[in-house]
């Protein structure tokens, strides 16, 4: 059975999340820190956007639905964050924001918000998105070649526990497998 971290066992979830084994590795391969901002789209219940903004300067999370806001919120609250701001906007209509270090797209069709991503993005600046299945990558890969993204991957997060017994040591049946990949790419 995987066990969450303490700080996500007592944070509330409506919406599905991004688990802490994929907001590691988006956290990890964007490269953020004390001094980024960042944008976060699909705000669900607001679990990569809380955990990025635990570590960098300030996070804009778009969302469209405002009961999905009002569980980030609360989750806000239990932690204490104050360096963050929810959007109850439409991100494939614009992102606000300029000089952006990292945007995440948790949304079905990611490749329909590149447009705006590139213009709020500041050189060398970091998208990630994050989808179910391999033909919306294919899509998000796609766009991003047009638009002259550079630096192109994408990688998927398995989480499984090694069962240690006095017969050998092995992988559990259980397990989070299969959440999402996730795809970066800088612009340049």
């Amino acid at each position: 059975m995987f066990i969450y971290p303490p700080l996500y066992r007592k944070l509330k979830r409506g919406p599905q999340v991004i688990l802490p084994k994929d907001i590691g590795a988006m956290i990890a391969f964007s490269g953020v820190s004390k001094e980024s901002v960042c944008v976060d789209a699909g705000l669900g219940s607001g679990w990569l956007a809380l955990s990025l903004a635990r570590i960098c300067k300030f996070v804009y999370a778009y969302e469209l639905r405002s009961e999905f806001i009002e569980i980030a919120e609360k989750n806000r609250r239990m932690l204490g964050i104050e360096n963050i701001e929810f959007k109850n906007k439409d991100i494939f209509k614009g992102i606000d924001e300029r000089m952006v270090d990292f945007i995440s797209l948790d949304l079905p069709s990611p490749e329909k918000a590149l447009r705006h991503c590139k213009k709020a993005l500041k050189a060398d600046g970091v998208v990630a998105g994050y989808s179910p299945n391999t033909g919306q990558v294919a899509a998000f890969a796609k766009k991003l070649d047009r638009l002259g993204f550079s630096d192109r991957y994408t990688i998927e997060v398995i989480a499984r526990e090694i069962m240690v017994r006095d017969e050998g040591v092995r992988p559990t049946t259980k397990g989070i497998w299969h959440t999402g990949y996730i795809t970066f790419a800088i612009l340049r």
